[in-house]
């Protein structure tokens, strides 16, 4: 897996706190974003977060690219709605030379079980292969391939949205691969905003476990805002 920061918004802190100032103040969007004090970026960023008007957070976007990732990940991930996604296509990309996949630990540290896993995707391969051979459209003959295949993908989400989806994919009850994902996006996404990201994370880096009796009973170490 491979995930890499693409872009995000400039200063997205003081995007953010200029968006929200801008509700009460006498001047322009332009102006506050040009003079407002740090100290005052981080005072309105507080106030925001503590009393739970998120909308402002919307203002602020970050995009990651994803590679390395299998369709069982991309699946979960895409039914975060309020983000947008592009991903290679395998209706357009033939894999001629083999179909790449991800193979789970739990298989690949069973013997027989990755000797299963390996063989059926051989075969998978082999099949697919002739399909292509016989002149089948790539869009249909990619009917065989597994979730286990290797897929890359483009992801945008506002930082409301990010938050949202950290606190989900992060936790420990999330499936493994997209748990791994949302880790390494929220390491790249942490230094660019620190006091945003500061306790974002799995629900209970802020407080209880809201899985209630689902909880894996292991927290993460709290998280206390100044």
């Amino acid at each position: 897996m491979h995930v890499e920061l693409l872009y995000h918004t400039p200063d997205p802190e003081r995007a953010i706190a200029t968006a929200a100032r801008l509700c009460y103040a006498p001047v322009g969007a332009a102006e506050l974003m040009e003079t407002m004090p740090e100290e005052r970026v981080r005072s309105v960023l507080a106030t925001v977060i503590k009393s739970g008007h998120l909308s402002t957070l919307e203002h602020a976007s970050y995009t990651f690219a994803v590679d390395g990732v299998s369709r069982a990940l991309t699946h979960q991930l895409v039914r975060h709605r309020i983000a947008s996604f592009n991903q290679q296509s395998q209706r357009y990309v033939k894999f001629a030379d083999g179909v790449p996949v991800v193979k789970p630990g739990t298989v690949a540290d069973d013997s027989e079980a990755s000797r299963i896993f390996d063989e059926t995707v051989d075969a998978i391969e082999a099949a697919y292969a002739r399909l292509l051979e016989l002149g089948i459209p790539a869009e249909d003959a990619r009917y065989l391939l597994p979730n286990a295949a290797e897929s890359k993908i483009v992801i945008t989400m506002n930082v409301r949205e990010l938050l949202h989806f950290f606190s989900l994919r992060c936790c420990n009850r999330a499936q493994w691969e997209i748990r791994e994902m949302a880790h390494r996006m929220l390491e790249l996404a942490r230094p660019t905003a620190p006091y945003i990201f500061l306790d974002a994370g799995a629900g209970c880096v802020r407080g209880a476990c809201p899985e209630g009796k689902m909880t894996c009973g292991k927290p993460y170490p709290k998280v206390v805002r100044d």
